[in-house]
């Protein structure tokens, strides 16, 4: 199957991006080090293009009905202006997706779900619209930049009228950035670094992309790729979809309780109520290595003292913030108290761990 492209592709390609097929797309994998761009949204700003990234337009009186049904979380709690991450219950316990949902009025809202999921999201939302919302899928003609770190603010500030000191996070402003109507300008993103994410459509991404970079030279700006993501997004305890959660993991397991509220019916609700009252028998933990012998790797298996399986890292690299192993998986629940000591079974040898609290990098 032919690789998608991001409206940017060639620009990327002309920076010296090493390209690597991403969830469909063709994507930057890094431009200099995994490191260096890791410690520049860290330390100072970098931007992301994720325009692989899908959104869905759902609009009309039954929009937040629909949108109450499919997502875990409380949308009727949203205002205008203000974002909610949720996730998309299965009927069988796991999760279809994780998504954030913004309210851009009474009657419309704008979803933005993971790239390797759009066409899988789309039709499982569809399924559940029988009051006939009108749905768009705009994935194809909107570009999303990340722009990352302590200086996200005031490289893009010089770009717009718009007071972005004043957002809060997990809110959304739209307005005029470097002289293109109708931007999407929204508090939020996956690196804990703070800054925004950047909604325009593709005829305008590359005037956009080159106004960022050139407001945020003097604060040593550079592109960031997926590597570099990957690992901010880790020392957070941020799930990633595919990895720590999936059609298999339940929010409870996965500890996204706090996004499943049961104020309200949707898809599978009873089951996970009961699941929610019963406990479950597996949790989702973050957890450092202790001894050192190797990088902890999705699919290691986590062994408790006597050698026995216990459970299965889903996300594991060296931080290059803290200068250690680190990682997420999931274990019994009698193995997931912060304290306790696990084993990571790399090559052949097993490697003292402790489980932690997360985030493992703390503000």
């Amino acid at each position: 199957m032919e690789l998608k492209k991001v409206a940017l592709n060639d620009l990327h390609e002309k920076l010296g991006a090493k390209m690597t097929p991403f969830a469909g797309f063709n994507m930057p994998l890094r431009y200099t080090s995994d490191i260096e761009e890791h410690l520049t949204v860290r330390n100072a700003v970098g931007v992301f293009d994720v325009s692989h990234m899908g959104e869905f337009v759902i609009e009309g009186e039954k929009a937040l009905d629909l949108i109450q049904r499919v997502t875990s979380n409380d949308a009727s709690k949203l205002y205008d202006g203000k974002v909610q991450y949720s996730c998309l219950p299965n009927e069988q316990g796991g999760i279809v997706d994780d998504l954030l949902v913004y309210r851009m009025n009474a009657h419309t809202y704008y979803l933005v779900v993971n790239a390797s999921n759009i066409e899988k999201d789309w039709n499982w939302i569809s399924k559940f619209n029988t009051e006939s919302v009108k749905m768009s899928n705009v994935s194809d003609q909107t570009s999303l930049f990340a722009v990352q770190g302590p200086k996200a603010l005031p490289t893009l500030q010089k770009l717009t009228d718009l007071d972005l000191a004043s957002m809060e996070y997990y809110t959304f402003k739209i307005g005029n950035l470097a002289g293109v109507e109708n931007i999407i300008i929204s508090a939020t993103g996956y690196t804990g670094a703070g800054g925004f994410e950047v909604y325009v459509a593709n005829p305008d991404a590359e005037k956009v992309w080159k106004a960022i970079f050139e407001a945020g030279e003097e604060f040593g700006i550079k592109p960031v790729g997926l590597g570099a993501r990957d690992t901010l997004r880790l020392e957070m305890g941020y799930c990633l979809y595919g990895n720590d959660i999936d059609d298999t993991t339940s929010p409870l397991e996965a500890g996204l309780g706090w996004v499943t509220k049961f104020t309200k019916n949707f898809i599978n609700s009873e089951a996970l109520k009961k699941q929610k009252e019963t406990g479950v028998s597996r949790k989702l933990v973050g957890f450092e290595m202790i001894e050192k012998g190797g990088i902890p790797r999705s699919h290691y298996e986590i062994k408790n003292a006597e050698g026995e399986t216990i459970g299965t890292v889903t996300s594991g690299s060296q931080s290059p913030s803290l200068n250690k192993g680190i990682g997420m998986g999931y274990v019994q629940v009698p193995y997931s108290e912060v304290g306790t000591e696990i084993y990571i079974a790399i090559r052949q040898k097993n490697i003292k761990a402790q489980v932690v609290k997360l985030p493992f990098l703390k503000k």
